[in-house]
């Protein structure tokens, strides 16, 4: 394959493939995850930057400066960190109207509020028309990882709960239908959403070995990746899995699959088998983890697989999505 898909971006394992093969080989990096862990000054920092194009730009639930503000306030949060502070650059396209920049950059200010973060620098610029496709934002993330606190897919072992905090993929079927003019019976909104508060009290409650939100590629690709990283394998049950009414209706009609739809308020965790009842209830006092349940576990072989339940009894082997299913969710 010698040019760039779409698949290349989705989550999957085309971007993991051109990651490896293109970036980080190039660059030296030898662990991949959500932010990097750097040393400074004796203390623990984590790093992250992102970048957001999705279409369309409002969708129920929020927007893309939302959506850029929460993405980067979770990628720190997941590696244990807790965020401070934001950049945030604009690549605009000639034409695009001030009233709707400004109604992005106002939704910024206040999901920063929310988490808890500043906005301290920027970088504006601007493309020719039919260039940008309205507006496409990048940020970058820094907080601090306190003494003590430890994620890493290294510290999994068997018999480890497996836990997510709610509904799955709620986000990438909003924007789906927002893009296709679809409704619902019963709105649907993206769980677009801040979890550093959330992720905070679960490392206060219990031992968190893996952290990851599940965003692109759903929470298949964020357990397929744990699986492979630790050399473990990962059981869920299909019966366990929150899926709200609306994004499983929306499923079954398409084919597609909740597990690789993706989030952008879901944290999947691994975590301390005796810690996991506390766990999920100190969650469900948070009011993003208030459908928070267990739904797997870690079991001592195959190594490097992840393995479905059905609710018909049988097992399904799961795997990174190959392509794309829904383009620019994020």
């Amino acid at each position: 394959m010698d040019r760039i898909l779409m698949a290349h971006g989705g989550g999957g394992r085309l971007m993991r493939e051109l990651i490896e093969q293109c970036f980080a080989k190039a660059f030296g990096m030898e662990e991949l995850g959500d932010s990097a862990i750097l040393e400074f000054s004796g203390r623990r920092l984590a790093l992250t930057t992102d970048s957001y194009v999705v279409s369309p730009l409002f969708f129920p639930g929020g927007n893309i400066g939302t959506l850029a503000v929460n993405g980067t306030v979770n990628d720190l949060a997941v590696s244990g960190a807790t965020p401070l502070y934001l950049t945030s650059g604009f690549i605009i396209e000639e034409g695009f109207p001030i009233s709707e920049l400004s109604l992005i950059v106002e939704s910024m200010a206040r999901a920063a509020e929310e988490a808890g973060v500043r906005i301290v620098t920027g970088d504006t610029k601007v493309v020719n028309k039919g260039k940008g496709d309205g507006v496409f934002i990048n940020t970058a993330g820094v907080g601090i990882i306190e003494d003590g606190v430890d994620i890493s897919p290294l510290l999994i072992k068997t018999g480890d709960a497996v836990i997510v905090n709610g509904d799955i993929g709620s986000h990438g079927i909003c924007i789906m239908a927002a893009r296709n003019g679809l409704t619902f019976a019963k709105p649907l909104l993206s769980d677009c959403r801040p979890l550093n508060g959330l992720t905070q009290l679960m490392m206060k409650t219990a031992a968190v070995h893996f952290m990851r939100d599940s965003t692109r590629g759903g929470i298949a690709a964020t357990l397929k990746e744990a699986a492979s990283a630790s050399g473990k394998c990962i059981k869920i049950k299909e019966s366990s899995i929150p899926i709200a009414p609306q994004v499983r209706g929306a499923c079954e009609l398409l084919g597609l699959d909740p597990i690789h739809i993706a989030n952008e308020g879901v944290v999947t965790a691994i975590v301390e088998k005796a810690d996991a009842e506390a766990l999920i209830t100190a969650m469900k006092s948070h009011p993003y983890g208030a459908n928070a349940t267990i739904i797997g576990e870690v079991v001592s072989g195959p190594r490097g697989l992840v393995t479905l339940e059905t609710t018909i009894g049988g097992t399904r082997v799961l795997d990174m999505p190959l392509y794309e299913q829904l383009p620019r969710i994020c």
